[in-house]
């Protein structure tokens, strides 16, 4: 490892819950640096993550709140993508001339091998883990890592200049990049619809740091978009290679549902023969990809009742998406913190697909005043929680039906993250299966659903 950082004093602002605040502390220790750590949050809400330093000599700990001096006094800052650049702390370490990156940009600037970058507001996830299975079918060496929850900073000595990295990225995390920051060579955008707003402030927000994938420098960049964005102002380099997503006709029998991941799969399959790998290898690892945990995942049945498991869907895009790919009678489950979409299109979607539903969280009053716009009479409930709203459910619904967990918002107003949003889920389940004698039978979607 290189000795960049050697005795330079670097504060590391957010440490986070996903890894990757704790994957930079990790990296910049190993590298010699002089780390100290401050997050908003308390030691007790990080327990878990504080634990994981307990081996590394982290020269200071701060929780609970920044402090200004923390960040005047650096060679070097690292922030967590959730900061929103409008922060005074990081103002004030611009103010005195220190360089600002973020866990990601640490990555893209050491790492050896060529790197797909899939973003997104939807479908990201599964578009680049189709990617890594491909490569993986290909007896390629593939890293996954970004915005999917696991940093890849501590590979970094592992990976090898032949290897394949795909990084899933998000808008905080692009956003963060810096001008002269290196861009990934092949790029992946799925789709772009409002999203994270109360973050960007604006949707030309949002857009704009959605663009901060592509490289204004360089001319071999390619790129791949998705159908909905190429009548568009995406690309302004010129020198860029656009590559159309392969037709819908040419993509295998997939095991997972829905005509988006068709899309995906599309997009994810035309970069593979971007990077090279051959049309045989791109259908077999397409085939072989069975999805990803909390994006339409059969939850199991009860008394002949089919629960799904859709609560990464954090967009009333995703939703709406969900919805169509649901085959049989269907009863939603959504609702969580706002991340400041229009609610109206998927309100109409609702009443054309579902039986009925019940919201839950911050937003349930909002997603049934808006269905009720739509149709008066449609059967729904706005509860407190998500075991409350399934609860509602259940007495409505007749063997054969489809309960979907598919929220349309953020989980922040009740939980850590989808994960454990899900986990309240299966909860509510072994409610409803110990109420009717029985327990929830975990099963394999049916073949004919895809």
């Amino acid at each position: 490892m290189a000795n960049e950082f050697q005795g330079k004093h670097v504060t590391v602002m957010g440490l986070g819950r996903h890894g990757g605040g704790l994957s930079a502390v990790r990296y910049l220790v190993r590298a010699g640096a002089i780390v100290r750590v401050t997050d908003c949050a308390s030691p007790l809400d990080l327990h878990d993550v504080v634990a994981q330093l307990t081996d590394l000599p982290v020269a200071e700990l701060h929780f609970g709140k920044h402090r200004i001096e923390h960040f005047a006094d650096a060679d070097l800052v690292v922030v967590n993508p959730a900061v929103r650049p409008t922060s005074p702390f990081v103002k004030a370490a611009a103010a005195e001339g220190i360089h600002v990156t973020s866990e990601i940009e640490l990555f893209l600037q050491r790492c050896p091998a060529r790197i797909v970058g899939v973003t997104g507001s939807c479908g990201k996830s599964t578009t680049a883990a189709m990617l890594a299975e491909i490569g993986k079918t290909s007896g390629r060496c593939v890293w996954l890592g970004g915005n999917i929850e696991r940093s890849l900073l501590p590979e970094l000595d592992s990976i090898a200049r032949d290897d394949l990295v795909v990084l899933e990225l998000s808008s905080f995390q692009l956003a963060w990049l810096n001008p002269d920051a290196r861009r990934p060579d092949i790029v992946v955008i799925t789709n772009c619809e409002p999203n994270h707003l109360d973050w960007h402030g604006t949707y030309d927000d949002y857009v704009a740091a959605k663009r901060e994938i592509f490289d204004p420098q360089r001319g071999n960049q390619v790129v791949v978009l998705g159908p909905d964005l190429c009548s568009g102002d995406w690309i302004r380099n010129e020198a860029t290679r656009v590559v159309d997503g392969w037709p819908l006709d040419r993509i295998p029998r997939l095991q997972v549902l829905g005509i988006h991941n068709r899309r995906n799969a599309a997009l994810a399959a035309a970069a593979a023969t971007a990077f090279g790998f051959p049309r045989q290898a791109v259908e077999e690892g397409l085939r072989q990809f069975q999805g990803l945990p909390h994006r339409l995942e059969s939850a199991g049945t009860i008394a002949g009742r089919q629960f799904i498991n859709d609560s990464q869907a954090t967009t009333p895009a995703a939703t709406s998406a969900a919805l169509a790919s649901v085959d049989g009678p269907c009863w939603l489950l959504a609702g969580g913190a706002s991340k400041g979409a229009s609610l109206a299109d998927l309100a109409a979607t609702i009443r054309r697909q579902c039986r009925g539903a019940a919201f839950f969280g911050e937003t349930g009053n909002e997603l049934q005043a808006a269905v009720r716009q739509f149709a008066p009479d449609f059967d729904t409930a706005s509860v407190p929680r998500l075991v409350d709203a399934v609860q509602a459910l259940w007495p409505k619904t007749r063997p054969g039906d489809v309960i979907l967990l598919s929220p349309a918002c953020s989980s922040r107003d009740q939980y850590l993250d989808y994960a454990q949003r899900a986990d309240d889920f299966r909860a509510a389940m072994r409610q409803i299966a110990a109420q009717h004698g029985g327990s929830a039978t975990r099963h394999q979607v049916a073949p004919g659903l895809v």
